[in-house]
């Protein structure tokens, strides 16, 4: 049960492959381009398997260039085994008509801080595009360490450098190149900021390392993809005794997804694992929960009493659920 969104004709003006797996759309909306900041998200419908449904692809570049006047600009990458979505997306010819949603930030740029730290893992990097621009023109003192697999993966190196130059470092993994998290906080100002997205296992790095170096938590914020776990994407089945349903969640579709199409009602907002809204309560399980969220702490995730169903899984079994569900 999401609050509607409010949803708008586009069409696909252009697209180009800015590596072997991004690609960047432009989006011409009818009606033009609602205001947004940088740290933005966009709604867009696809169609899976002749179902529809929604995700949400961060803006780059900056609101106020003359391209972002008239067009959306995200970059999808291409996930295969995924849950459809960039599959979908990748399909469109320039031209297509799609739906849009209105842009919303639950990822927003504070300003006035002494000093930025900026940590981007993948297809991460493209929420901290407009930041590093953005601070970057304003004289501020930030860095930005930038994490891909292999050096054709930095989808955003060359537009950042000129900007950045010294301030922008690269890691590639193919090359032994690993980022280190704990390694750069040091020497940062006592009240700098970091702002970090990325694969899970980069997040909990991150986080595990500004708390272990007693830095105030209200100046890490992060956002992640909402899809990567500790194991790979299995099937798995749920049950639920209030409903009397028993039910089998597939490698491809999410928990969320399954209880939905079986008319379970559940409250969800991000669809990542960050606000929280579809967390459930974990009776029993068979196996594994695969926390993929970053709402619980680590604390909670040990105790395995609940799960964001929007993208938690299971390995090796399945669980048994409660939910709000009564019967009359």
């Amino acid at each position: 049960m999401r609050s509607s969104d409010h949803w708008h004709p586009a069409h696909l003006r252009a697209l180009r492959d800015l590596t072997p797996t991004v690609r960047e759309f432009e989006i011409r909306p009818e009606g033009g381009v609602r205001p947004w900041t940088v740290g933005s998200h966009l709604n867009v419908r696809v169609t899976i398997d002749g179902r529809e449904d929604t995700r949400s692809y961060s803006l780059t570049g900056q609101p106020h260039d003359p391209v972002a006047r008239e067009v959306y600009r995200i970059a999808v990458k291409r996930v295969e085994p995924g849950r459809g979505g960039s599959r979908h997306l990748w399909s469109l010819e320039r031209g297509a008509e799609l739906m849009v949603g209105e842009p919303a930030n639950h990822f927003e740029l504070p300003l006035g801080a002494p000093q930025y730290l900026l940590i981007a893992g993948g297809i991460g990097i493209t929420p901290i595009v407009g930041m590093a621009q953005q601070l970057a023109a304003q004289g501020a003192d930030l860095r930005l360490l930038y994490a891909a697999r292999s050096a054709d993966e930095l989808a955003f190196a060359d537009a950042l450098g000129p900007a950045l130059g010294a301030r922008l470092r690269t890691f590639v993994n193919a090359q032994g190149e690993r980022l280190d998290p704990a390694a750069h906080l040091a020497a940062l100002h006592p009240q700098a900021l970091l702002l970090c997205c990325g694969p899970l296992p980069l997040l909990d790095a991150v986080r595990a390392a500004w708390s272990a170096a007693g830095r105030p938590a209200a100046n890490l914020r992060f956002e992640t993809f909402g899809n990567t776990g500790a194991h790979a994407s299995e099937a798995f089945w749920v049950r639920l005794p209030r409903h009397g349903l028993e039910l089998t969640v597939p490698a491809d579709r999410t928990l969320l997804d399954v209880l939905e199409a079986a008319g379970v009602e559940t409250l969800h907002d991000c669809k990542r694992g960050e606000c929280g809204l579809c967390a459930v309560d974990v009776l029993a399980v068979d196996g594994r929960i695969d926390h993929r969220d970053v709402f619980f702490s680590a604390h909670e995730k040990a105790e395995g009493r609940r799960l964001c169903a929007c993208v938690s899984r299971v390995t090796g079994g399945g669980l048994v659920l409660d939910s709000s569900y009564r019967p009359d």
